[in-house]
Protein backbone atom coordinates (compact mmCIF):
# COMPACT_ATOMS: atom_id res chain seq x y z
CA UNK A 1 0.00 0.00 0.00
CA UNK A 2 0.82 3.58 -0.94
CA UNK A 3 2.96 5.33 2.50
CA UNK A 4 0.64 8.41 1.97
CA UNK A 5 -2.13 7.91 -0.44
CA UNK A 6 -3.12 4.07 0.74
CA UNK A 7 -5.40 2.50 -1.78
CA UNK A 8 -7.10 4.57 -3.63
CA UNK A 9 -8.71 2.55 -5.81
CA UNK A 10 -10.85 0.89 -2.72
CA UNK A 11 -12.74 3.99 -2.40
CA UNK A 12 -14.39 2.89 -5.96
CA UNK A 13 -17.37 5.56 -6.36
CA UNK A 14 -17.12 7.41 -3.72
CA UNK A 15 -16.46 10.96 -5.11
CA UNK A 16 -12.92 12.30 -4.17
CA UNK A 17 -13.02 15.73 -6.18
CA UNK A 18 -15.59 18.18 -7.61
CA UNK A 19 -15.64 20.99 -9.38
CA UNK A 20 -18.10 23.14 -11.44
CA UNK A 21 -17.93 21.13 -14.26
CA UNK A 22 -17.16 17.82 -13.01
CA UNK A 23 -17.01 14.82 -10.58
CA UNK A 24 -14.35 12.77 -10.73
CA UNK A 25 -14.37 9.73 -8.40
CA UNK A 26 -11.63 7.35 -6.13
CA UNK A 27 -11.77 4.91 -8.81
CA UNK A 28 -11.42 7.47 -12.09
CA UNK A 29 -9.00 9.92 -10.14
CA UNK A 30 -7.07 6.27 -9.15
CA UNK A 31 -6.67 5.17 -13.02
CA UNK A 32 -5.87 9.02 -14.01
CA UNK A 33 -2.66 9.04 -11.71
CA UNK A 34 -1.86 5.67 -12.95
CA UNK A 35 -1.85 6.25 -16.51
CA UNK A 36 0.07 9.50 -15.67
CA UNK A 37 2.65 7.14 -14.43
CA UNK A 38 2.75 4.94 -16.94
CA UNK A 39 3.11 8.05 -19.38
CA UNK A 40 6.53 9.02 -17.29
CA UNK A 41 7.71 5.43 -17.20
CA UNK A 42 7.45 5.60 -21.26
CA UNK A 43 9.17 8.88 -21.19
CA UNK A 44 12.23 7.26 -19.06
CA UNK A 45 11.32 9.13 -15.80
CA UNK A 46 12.42 7.15 -12.72
CA UNK A 47 11.59 6.85 -8.69
CA UNK A 48 13.82 9.42 -7.32
CA UNK A 49 13.14 11.84 -10.57
CA UNK A 50 11.48 15.30 -10.21
CA UNK A 51 8.91 16.79 -12.25
CA UNK A 52 7.96 20.21 -12.40
CA UNK A 53 3.80 20.66 -12.15
CA UNK A 54 2.47 24.21 -13.01
CA UNK A 55 -0.01 24.34 -10.01
CA UNK A 56 -3.13 25.39 -11.45
CA UNK A 57 -6.29 24.39 -10.41
CA UNK A 58 -7.30 21.68 -12.36
CA UNK A 59 -8.15 17.38 -11.78
CA UNK A 60 -5.38 17.15 -14.50
CA UNK A 61 -2.96 18.51 -12.11
CA UNK A 62 -4.29 16.66 -8.82
CA UNK A 63 -4.09 13.66 -11.54
CA UNK A 64 -0.69 14.32 -12.40
CA UNK A 65 0.73 14.67 -8.91
CA UNK A 66 -0.83 11.68 -7.62
CA UNK A 67 0.70 9.79 -10.43
CA UNK A 68 3.93 11.12 -9.75
CA UNK A 69 3.30 9.80 -6.03
CA UNK A 70 2.67 6.64 -7.41
CA UNK A 71 5.61 6.24 -9.22
CA UNK A 72 8.08 7.29 -6.70
CA UNK A 73 8.94 10.69 -8.00
CA UNK A 74 8.89 13.75 -6.41
CA UNK A 75 6.10 16.61 -7.68
CA UNK A 76 8.15 20.77 -7.62
CA UNK A 77 4.59 22.31 -8.21
CA UNK A 78 5.36 26.06 -9.45
CA UNK A 79 3.44 29.12 -8.02
CA UNK A 80 1.92 30.58 -11.68
CA UNK A 81 2.64 33.88 -10.13
CA UNK A 82 6.34 33.31 -10.07
CA UNK A 83 9.14 36.34 -11.55
CA UNK A 84 10.84 35.26 -14.16
CA UNK A 85 14.00 35.34 -12.37
CA UNK A 86 12.54 33.29 -9.35
CA UNK A 87 11.40 30.59 -11.93
CA UNK A 88 14.78 30.53 -13.81
CA UNK A 89 15.87 29.79 -9.99
CA UNK A 90 14.19 27.04 -9.05
CA UNK A 91 14.11 25.14 -12.75
CA UNK A 92 18.00 25.16 -12.61
CA UNK A 93 18.17 24.08 -8.74
CA UNK A 94 14.99 21.34 -8.68
CA UNK A 95 16.38 19.84 -12.11
CA UNK A 96 13.04 18.32 -13.35
CA UNK A 97 13.07 15.61 -15.65
CA UNK A 98 9.89 17.07 -16.98
CA UNK A 99 8.14 20.72 -16.39
CA UNK A 100 4.00 19.52 -17.40
CA UNK A 101 0.87 21.85 -16.62
CA UNK A 102 -3.08 20.88 -16.89
CA UNK A 103 -3.24 23.74 -19.84
CA UNK A 104 0.46 24.38 -21.02
CA UNK A 105 -0.41 27.28 -23.22
CA UNK A 106 -0.33 30.26 -20.80
CA UNK A 107 3.48 28.98 -19.93
CA UNK A 108 5.47 28.15 -23.38
CA UNK A 109 6.70 31.65 -23.55
CA UNK A 110 8.30 30.84 -19.65
CA UNK A 111 8.80 27.41 -19.92
CA UNK A 112 9.13 26.10 -23.96
CA UNK A 113 9.72 22.65 -22.48
CA UNK A 114 6.68 22.55 -20.96
CA UNK A 115 4.43 19.63 -21.65
CA UNK A 116 0.53 19.11 -21.27
CA UNK A 117 -0.72 16.53 -18.76
CA UNK A 118 -1.84 13.27 -20.69
CA UNK A 119 -4.23 11.67 -18.91
CA UNK A 120 -6.12 9.17 -21.31
CA UNK A 121 -2.76 6.37 -21.87
CA UNK A 122 -3.40 2.77 -20.40
CA UNK A 123 -3.56 2.79 -16.52
CA UNK A 124 -0.72 -0.04 -16.64
CA UNK A 125 -0.28 -2.61 -13.63
CA UNK A 126 0.02 -1.66 -9.94
CA UNK A 127 3.46 -0.17 -9.45
CA UNK A 128 5.33 -1.10 -6.21
CA UNK A 129 4.70 1.43 -3.15
CA UNK A 130 7.84 4.24 -2.57
CA UNK A 131 9.88 4.06 0.63
CA UNK A 132 8.02 6.49 3.46
CA UNK A 133 11.38 8.27 3.58
CA UNK A 134 11.12 9.37 -0.19
CA UNK A 135 10.61 12.68 -1.35
CA UNK A 136 7.07 13.31 -1.90
CA UNK A 137 7.31 16.89 -3.01
CA UNK A 138 10.09 19.95 -3.19
CA UNK A 139 8.47 22.69 -2.16
CA UNK A 140 10.15 26.38 -2.68
CA UNK A 141 10.08 28.50 -0.16
CA UNK A 142 9.42 32.21 -0.22
CA UNK A 143 13.21 33.40 -0.31
CA UNK A 144 12.71 35.88 2.30
CA UNK A 145 16.59 35.27 3.22
CA UNK A 146 17.87 34.65 -0.35
CA UNK A 147 17.07 32.66 -3.29
CA UNK A 148 14.04 30.40 -2.32
CA UNK A 149 14.92 26.98 -1.36
CA UNK A 150 13.74 23.71 -2.01
CA UNK A 151 12.60 21.96 1.30
CA UNK A 152 12.25 18.07 0.46
CA UNK A 153 8.78 16.99 2.23
CA UNK A 154 8.89 13.07 2.52
CA UNK A 155 5.69 10.53 2.06
CA UNK A 156 6.20 9.67 5.54
CA UNK A 157 6.38 13.24 6.93
CA UNK A 158 2.89 14.42 4.90
CA UNK A 159 1.40 11.07 6.11
CA UNK A 160 1.91 11.53 9.99
CA UNK A 161 0.92 14.90 9.75
CA UNK A 162 -2.26 14.95 7.99
CA UNK A 163 -3.25 11.78 10.20
CA UNK A 164 -2.26 14.08 13.57
CA UNK A 165 -4.75 17.26 12.04
CA UNK A 166 -7.38 14.40 10.89
CA UNK A 167 -7.74 13.60 14.83
CA UNK A 168 -7.62 17.10 16.01
CA UNK A 169 -10.24 17.97 13.72
CA UNK A 170 -12.17 14.72 13.84
CA UNK A 171 -11.90 15.22 9.66
CA UNK A 172 -13.63 11.41 8.06
CA UNK A 173 -14.79 10.33 4.80
CA UNK A 174 -17.86 12.37 5.22
CA UNK A 175 -16.51 15.66 5.64
CA UNK A 176 -16.37 17.35 1.85
CA UNK A 177 -13.58 20.06 2.08
CA UNK A 178 -14.64 23.51 0.19
CA UNK A 179 -11.33 24.90 -1.35
CA UNK A 180 -10.25 27.74 -3.05
CA UNK A 181 -6.72 27.76 -1.77
CA UNK A 182 -3.26 28.20 -4.17
CA UNK A 183 -1.88 24.32 -5.32
CA UNK A 184 1.75 25.42 -5.24
CA UNK A 185 1.94 25.41 -1.16
CA UNK A 186 1.77 24.06 1.77
CA UNK A 187 -2.06 24.78 2.97
CA UNK A 188 -3.57 24.42 -0.60
CA UNK A 189 -1.62 21.51 -1.73
CA UNK A 190 -0.69 19.56 0.98
CA UNK A 191 -3.66 19.76 3.90
CA UNK A 192 -6.03 20.85 1.54
CA UNK A 193 -6.13 18.31 -1.71
CA UNK A 194 -3.86 15.40 -0.10
CA UNK A 195 -5.51 16.07 3.33
CA UNK A 196 -8.94 15.52 1.64
CA UNK A 197 -8.11 12.35 -0.21
CA UNK A 198 -6.24 10.25 2.70
CA UNK A 199 -9.14 10.90 4.80
CA UNK A 200 -11.40 9.55 2.04
CA UNK A 201 -13.27 12.56 1.92
CA UNK A 202 -14.16 15.03 -0.93
CA UNK A 203 -12.86 18.04 -2.23
CA UNK A 204 -14.96 20.97 -3.60
CA UNK A 205 -12.19 22.74 -5.89
CA UNK A 206 -13.31 26.25 -6.76
CA UNK A 207 -11.18 27.48 -9.60
CA UNK A 208 -10.66 30.71 -7.67
CA UNK A 209 -11.55 32.78 -4.10
CA UNK A 210 -14.95 34.59 -4.26
CA UNK A 211 -16.88 35.17 -1.48
CA UNK A 212 -19.87 34.21 -3.34
CA UNK A 213 -18.51 31.16 -4.39
CA UNK A 214 -17.36 29.90 -1.15
CA UNK A 215 -21.02 30.74 0.37
CA UNK A 216 -22.21 28.68 -2.30
CA UNK A 217 -20.41 25.63 -2.33
CA UNK A 218 -20.72 25.32 1.84
CA UNK A 219 -24.28 25.81 1.19
CA UNK A 220 -25.02 22.74 -1.55
CA UNK A 221 -22.80 20.14 0.32
CA UNK A 222 -19.38 21.93 2.91
CA UNK A 223 -19.16 20.46 5.97
CA UNK A 224 -14.86 22.02 5.96
CA UNK A 225 -13.64 25.24 4.84
CA UNK A 226 -9.55 26.03 4.79
CA UNK A 227 -8.77 29.95 4.64
CA UNK A 228 -6.62 32.23 4.81
CA UNK A 229 -7.39 35.48 7.43
CA UNK A 230 -7.11 37.85 4.22
CA UNK A 231 -10.18 35.11 2.88
CA UNK A 232 -11.97 35.75 5.94
CA UNK A 233 -11.65 39.14 6.29
CA UNK A 234 -13.16 39.40 2.65
CA UNK A 235 -15.76 36.62 3.59
CA UNK A 236 -16.99 38.51 6.62
CA UNK A 237 -17.31 41.67 4.73
CA UNK A 238 -19.58 40.10 2.75
CA UNK A 239 -21.63 38.25 4.90
CA UNK A 240 -22.22 41.68 7.17
CA UNK A 241 -23.85 42.42 4.05
CA UNK A 242 -25.92 39.51 2.75
CA UNK A 243 -26.71 38.13 6.24
CA UNK A 244 -28.25 34.81 4.47
CA UNK A 245 -24.74 33.97 3.41
CA UNK A 246 -23.63 34.15 6.85
CA UNK A 247 -25.96 31.33 7.66
CA UNK A 248 -24.81 29.51 5.18
CA UNK A 249 -21.03 29.60 6.51
CA UNK A 250 -22.58 29.05 10.30
CA UNK A 251 -23.78 25.90 9.07
CA UNK A 252 -20.18 24.75 8.66
CA UNK A 253 -18.95 21.61 11.06
CA UNK A 254 -15.10 23.55 10.95
CA UNK A 255 -13.83 26.77 9.26
CA UNK A 256 -9.78 26.58 9.85
CA UNK A 257 -7.69 29.64 9.29
CA UNK A 258 -4.05 29.32 8.65
CA UNK A 259 -0.75 30.51 6.87
CA UNK A 260 -0.71 33.67 8.67
CA UNK A 261 -1.85 35.10 12.13
CA UNK A 262 -6.02 35.86 12.50
CA UNK A 263 -5.85 38.94 14.38
CA UNK A 264 -8.31 38.78 17.83
CA UNK A 265 -10.81 41.50 16.49
CA UNK A 266 -11.27 39.38 13.42
CA UNK A 267 -11.86 36.20 15.68
CA UNK A 268 -14.32 37.84 17.64
CA UNK A 269 -16.55 39.13 13.76
CA UNK A 270 -16.42 35.19 12.71
CA UNK A 271 -17.55 34.34 16.00
CA UNK A 272 -20.67 36.88 15.81
CA UNK A 273 -21.23 36.45 11.93
CA UNK A 274 -20.84 32.40 12.21
CA UNK A 275 -21.80 31.68 15.68
CA UNK A 276 -18.31 29.48 16.08
CA UNK A 277 -14.85 30.12 16.36
CA UNK A 278 -12.05 29.16 13.01
CA UNK A 279 -9.51 26.74 14.33
CA UNK A 280 -6.23 28.03 14.17
CA UNK A 281 -3.36 25.87 13.47
CA UNK A 282 0.48 26.87 12.74
CA UNK A 283 3.00 25.62 10.57
CA UNK A 284 5.64 26.07 7.78
CA UNK A 285 6.78 24.58 4.61
CA UNK A 286 9.61 22.96 6.17
CA UNK A 287 7.55 21.48 9.45
CA UNK A 288 4.45 20.99 7.66
CA UNK A 289 1.27 21.47 10.67
CA UNK A 290 3.18 21.89 14.24
CA UNK A 291 0.41 23.11 15.95
CA UNK A 292 -3.48 23.38 16.25
CA UNK A 293 -6.85 23.91 18.06
CA UNK A 294 -9.01 20.70 18.81
CA UNK A 295 -12.45 20.45 16.89
CA UNK A 296 -13.76 19.60 20.91
CA UNK A 297 -11.20 21.80 22.40
CA UNK A 298 -10.32 25.44 22.97
CA UNK A 299 -10.44 27.99 20.39
CA UNK A 300 -8.12 30.90 22.11
CA UNK A 301 -8.17 33.79 19.85
CA UNK A 302 -4.87 35.21 19.53
CA UNK A 303 -3.28 31.33 19.95
CA UNK A 304 -2.61 28.60 17.37
CA UNK A 305 -3.18 25.88 19.99
CA UNK A 306 -1.04 23.07 21.47
CA UNK A 307 1.58 21.02 19.84
CA UNK A 308 0.06 18.25 17.66
CA UNK A 309 0.81 14.83 19.36
CA UNK A 310 4.43 13.78 18.44
CA UNK A 311 5.82 16.72 18.16
CA UNK A 312 8.38 18.03 20.94
CA UNK A 313 8.14 22.29 20.54
CA UNK A 314 10.40 24.31 22.80
CA UNK A 315 10.92 28.13 23.12
CA UNK A 316 14.82 29.11 22.72
CA UNK A 317 16.82 32.49 23.41
CA UNK A 318 19.34 33.95 20.48
CA UNK A 319 21.94 31.54 21.39
CA UNK A 320 19.27 28.40 20.83
CA UNK A 321 19.37 27.86 24.64
CA UNK A 322 16.23 26.46 25.77
CA UNK A 323 14.18 28.96 27.93
CA UNK A 324 11.95 27.92 30.63
CA UNK A 325 8.26 28.52 30.42
CA UNK A 326 6.57 31.75 31.61
CA UNK A 327 3.52 34.02 30.76
CA UNK A 328 5.59 36.53 29.74
CA UNK A 329 8.66 34.59 28.44
CA UNK A 330 9.04 35.11 24.60
CA UNK A 331 11.61 32.70 22.49
CA UNK A 332 12.25 31.55 18.85
CA UNK A 333 10.24 28.31 18.30
CA UNK A 334 12.20 25.46 17.91
CA UNK A 335 10.41 21.75 16.92
CA UNK A 336 11.34 17.78 15.81
CA UNK A 337 9.13 15.34 14.76
CA UNK A 338 8.02 13.01 12.17
CA UNK A 339 6.63 16.24 10.74
CA UNK A 340 9.41 17.96 9.58
CA UNK A 341 11.33 17.84 6.88
CA UNK A 342 14.30 15.86 5.24
CA UNK A 343 15.98 18.82 4.39
CA UNK A 344 16.62 21.64 1.34
CA UNK A 345 17.48 20.23 -1.63
CA UNK A 346 21.47 20.72 -3.11
CA UNK A 347 21.93 22.85 0.11
CA UNK A 348 23.37 20.71 3.17
CA UNK A 349 24.82 24.04 4.53
CA UNK A 350 21.62 25.84 4.77
CA UNK A 351 19.94 22.68 6.48
CA UNK A 352 22.88 22.64 9.11
CA UNK A 353 22.00 25.90 9.69
CA UNK A 354 18.58 25.35 10.44
CA UNK A 355 18.53 22.47 12.38
CA UNK A 356 20.37 21.91 15.75
CA UNK A 357 22.58 18.95 16.69
CA UNK A 358 19.53 17.84 19.12
CA UNK A 359 17.31 17.50 15.28
CA UNK A 360 15.35 20.79 16.64
CA UNK A 361 14.64 22.97 13.41
CA UNK A 362 14.68 26.93 14.78
CA UNK A 363 11.76 28.24 12.54
CA UNK A 364 12.49 32.13 13.32
CA UNK A 365 9.00 32.77 14.83
CA UNK A 366 8.81 34.39 17.84
CA UNK A 367 5.81 33.02 20.02
CA UNK A 368 4.98 32.17 24.14
CA UNK A 369 3.35 29.38 25.34
CA UNK A 370 0.11 29.86 27.91
CA UNK A 371 -1.25 28.37 31.17
CA UNK A 372 -2.46 26.07 29.11
CA UNK A 373 0.56 25.33 26.58
CA UNK A 374 -1.40 26.93 23.88
CA UNK A 375 1.31 28.42 21.44
CA UNK A 376 0.60 32.24 21.04
CA UNK A 377 2.49 33.49 17.65
CA UNK A 378 4.05 36.98 18.22
CA UNK A 379 6.22 36.87 14.61
CA UNK A 380 8.85 36.28 12.33
CA UNK A 381 12.19 36.72 14.26
CA UNK A 382 14.08 38.57 11.78
CA UNK A 383 10.71 41.30 11.18
CA UNK A 384 8.75 40.76 14.04
CA UNK A 385 10.59 41.29 17.69
CA UNK A 386 11.80 44.74 17.87
CA UNK A 387 14.33 45.98 20.60
CA UNK A 388 13.27 48.80 21.73
CA UNK A 389 15.06 51.34 24.40
CA UNK A 390 16.27 47.66 25.87
CA UNK A 391 13.21 45.70 25.73
CA UNK A 392 11.77 43.06 23.50
CA UNK A 393 8.32 43.70 21.99
CA UNK A 394 6.22 41.33 19.64
CA UNK A 395 5.02 43.43 16.37
CA UNK A 396 2.24 41.06 16.86
CA UNK A 397 1.16 42.50 19.88
CA UNK A 398 1.00 45.79 18.88
CA UNK A 399 -0.63 45.60 15.66
CA UNK A 400 -3.58 43.72 17.73
CA UNK A 401 -3.67 46.68 19.95
CA UNK A 402 -3.92 48.98 16.84
CA UNK A 403 -6.74 46.52 15.56
CA UNK A 404 -8.76 47.81 18.49
CA UNK A 405 -9.04 50.85 17.59
CA UNK A 406 -12.61 51.36 15.84
CA UNK A 407 -10.82 53.22 13.00
CA UNK A 408 -8.48 50.86 11.94
CA UNK A 409 -8.92 48.50 9.33
CA UNK A 410 -5.41 46.62 9.40
CA UNK A 411 -2.24 47.41 11.11
CA UNK A 412 1.20 46.06 10.01
CA UNK A 413 4.47 47.00 12.96
CA UNK A 414 7.88 46.90 11.89
CA UNK A 415 10.69 47.90 13.80
CA UNK A 416 13.16 50.18 12.00
CA UNK A 417 16.99 51.63 13.03
CA UNK A 418 17.57 53.84 15.65
CA UNK A 419 20.34 55.86 16.92
CA UNK A 420 18.72 56.34 20.31
CA UNK A 421 16.51 53.54 20.85
CA UNK A 422 18.49 51.18 18.64
CA UNK A 423 14.89 50.22 17.19
CA UNK A 424 11.89 52.15 16.94
CA UNK A 425 8.32 51.03 16.36
CA UNK A 426 6.90 52.09 13.11
CA UNK A 427 3.09 50.94 12.57
CA UNK A 428 1.09 51.38 8.64
CA UNK A 429 -2.31 51.79 9.19
CA UNK A 430 -5.36 51.08 6.78
CA UNK A 431 -8.53 53.13 7.95
CA UNK A 432 -12.19 51.91 8.09
CA UNK A 433 -14.04 53.06 5.22
CA UNK A 434 -14.39 57.02 5.91
CA UNK A 435 -12.18 57.05 9.22
CA UNK A 436 -9.13 59.06 9.10
CA UNK A 437 -7.28 58.33 12.78
CA UNK A 438 -4.56 60.80 13.87
CA UNK A 439 -0.63 59.06 14.70
CA UNK A 440 -0.58 60.86 18.17
CA UNK A 441 -4.29 59.31 18.81
CA UNK A 442 -3.25 55.92 17.51
CA UNK A 443 -0.20 55.99 19.50
CA UNK A 444 -1.62 56.89 22.60
CA UNK A 445 -4.08 54.22 21.86
CA UNK A 446 -1.85 51.48 21.95
CA UNK A 447 0.00 53.08 24.83
CA UNK A 448 -3.61 52.37 26.85
CA UNK A 449 -3.73 48.93 26.22
CA UNK A 450 0.01 48.09 26.72
CA UNK A 451 3.15 49.07 28.47
CA UNK A 452 4.16 52.77 27.20
CA UNK A 453 7.35 51.41 25.61
CA UNK A 454 5.47 49.36 22.71
CA UNK A 455 3.23 52.65 21.58
CA UNK A 456 4.48 53.30 17.60
CA UNK A 457 6.71 56.30 17.37
CA UNK A 458 5.43 57.00 14.04
CA UNK A 459 1.96 55.89 12.27
CA UNK A 460 1.80 55.85 8.53
CA UNK A 461 -1.56 55.35 7.15
CA UNK A 462 -1.66 53.65 3.72
CA UNK A 463 -4.38 52.95 1.29
CA UNK A 464 -3.14 48.80 1.50
CA UNK A 465 -0.60 46.39 2.75
CA UNK A 466 0.95 44.56 0.52
CA UNK A 467 0.86 40.58 0.87
CA UNK A 468 2.18 37.51 -0.91
CA UNK A 469 -0.61 34.89 -2.68
CA UNK A 470 -1.08 33.60 1.00
CA UNK A 471 -1.82 36.68 2.50
CA UNK A 472 1.10 37.15 4.56
CA UNK A 473 2.29 41.14 4.80
CA UNK A 474 5.60 41.52 3.01
CA UNK A 475 7.24 43.75 5.84
CA UNK A 476 10.28 44.21 4.42
CA UNK A 477 8.62 46.23 1.44
CA UNK A 478 6.85 48.07 3.81
CA UNK A 479 10.11 49.23 5.98
CA UNK A 480 11.24 50.23 2.38
CA UNK A 481 8.94 52.46 1.83
CA UNK A 482 10.29 54.73 4.86
CA UNK A 483 13.45 57.28 3.87
CA UNK A 484 16.79 56.40 5.65
CA UNK A 485 17.37 57.09 8.83
CA UNK A 486 20.05 60.07 9.32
Amino acid sequence: MHPLLGDLAARRGRPALRMDDATVSYAELERLARAHAARLRAEGVAPGDRVAVWATPHAATIAAILGNALLGVATVPLNPALGDGELRHVLADAAPRLVLAADPAPFLARTPQAARVTLDGPAGPPLPPPAPSDLFLVVYTSGTTGPPKGAGITHAAAAFDLDALAGAWGWTHDDVLVHALPLFHVHGLLLGVLGSLRTGGTLRLLPRFTPEGVCAAMESEGTLLFAVPTMYHRLAEHCEATPADAARLGRARLLVSGSAALPVRENERLHRLFGQRPVERYGLTETLILCAARHDGPRTPGTVGPPLPGVALRLVDEQRRPLAPGPDVLGEIAVKGPCVFGGYLNRPDATAEAVDAAGYFHTGDIAGITAAGEVRIVGRRATDLIKTGGYKVGAGEVEAALLEHPSVREAAVVGVPDDDLGERIVAFVVPSPGAAPGADELAAHVAGLLAPHKRPRAVHLVEALPRNAMGKVLKKELAGRLPPTR
